[in-house]
């Protein structure tokens, strides 16, 4: 006995398209969590220290990108981007400033991370 698609029952169908739509698209860059965890680390570090106070990601086909705003309103003071394309040339991180300069590209995002994280300094 073969069942076409007359003969299932509408709720099954509906469940898989819904679970088709919610699945993520395969062919977007995203952060994984490792990443993610330490850039949201250095993102409550300054929201405490009164620097930053709203953030936005996106998920684009070439690029996952993490930016930083001080108001809401304005442009991104930093923005910190994956992009894998350049994995293998100047490394996949970098941090670009409100003005379009690129402040540091790296293979490793820990250390891209350290041109905006300021440490605090005993003197």
């Amino acid at each position: 006995m073969t069942l076409t698609l007359e003969d299932t029952e509408p709720s099954e169908n509906r469940a898989a398209a819904r679970v088709a739509a919610a699945s993520p698209m395969p062919n977007r860059v995203t952060f994984d969590r490792f990443e993610l965890n330490r850039i949201l680390n250095l993102y409550g570090r300054m929201v405490a220290d009164g620097e930053w106070r709203d953030y936005s990601i996106d998920f684009l086909r070439e690029r996952a990108v993490f930016s930083v705003f001080r108001r809401a309103s304005e442009v991104p003071l930093y923005r910190i981007e994956k992009d894998p394309r350049l994995a293998r040339k100047q490394g996949m991180y970098s941090v670009i400033s409100a003005t379009g300069l690129i402040l540091r590209r790296g293979h490793e995002l820990e250390r891209v991370l350290l041109a905006i994280d300021r440490k605090l300094a005993v003197v």
